[in-house]
């Protein structure tokens, strides 16, 4: 299976995923974690690139390409493969990422940005994301406590209400792919209910 977490600035994903991975891992299942943009030597560093603060110039669409072009190494050196072997690949991002962000953060033009991505992805769609969605202003007040802030964090604070409302207009469209976990709950409330959604979804595919 190929889940994938995505959600906002803030919203936790990092660190839910190694005692996603830990627990998995206990009940037998293979797992293979790894992240976007990433994952692989060539994604990482396009990575720095995308998330550096020196480089605030960049253009939507100069973002848009770059983060595609981590993607298709990234499905062709680590996802498919690793589905072929029969493991669990868990994610923290993917394709979906690129709709919120620089589709309706940006607000491009989401056909040509849809395009782009299956193009990216050779059509490659998870069969579970799981959605943490937090408040945009306590998202972003958990980054700004943390290490981590990059270029996309620094955006305005009505992109990322756009990018939030993004989400969850994606989670409207496929809800037999997404499942939403409310993430401004306690950091272990939010962990019980990732294992309990991902367990499930495992057992019944």
């Amino acid at each position: 299976m190929f889940i994938t977490l995505e959600g906002p600035e803030g919203s936790g994903k990092t660190s839910h995923v190694p005692y996603l991975v830990e627990t998995l891992r206990e009940k037998g299942y293979t797992v293979f974690p790894t992240r976007e943009p990433g994952g692989t030597s060539i994604g990482e560093q396009v990575r720095e690139v995308l998330h550096s603060l020196k480089n605030t110039e960049m253009h939507p669409r100069t973002e848009t390409l770059l983060y595609q072009a981590a993607r298709a190494q990234f499905v062709e050196q680590v996802v498919r493969p690793r589905l072929a072997l029969g493991e669990i690949v868990l994610s923290d991002r993917y394709a979906d990422s690129t709709i919120a962000y620089q589709g309706y953060g940006h607000q491009q033009d989401l056909e040509q940005v849809r395009a782009l991505v299956k193009y990216a992805t050779g059509g490659l769609v998870p069969d579970l994301t799981v959605l943490l969605d937090v408040d945009v202003e306590v998202g972003i007040g958990r980054k700004t406590k943390s290490k981590e802030w990059n270029r996309m964090d620094a955006y305005t604070l009505e992109f990322h209400q756009r990018v939030r409302a993004g989400y969850l207009e994606m989670v409207k469209q496929e809800p037999k792919r997404w499942v939403v976990v409310e993430a401004g709950k306690g950091w272990q409330d939010v962990q019980e209910k990732l294992r309990e959604t991902i367990i499930n979804r495992i057992i019944k595919a």
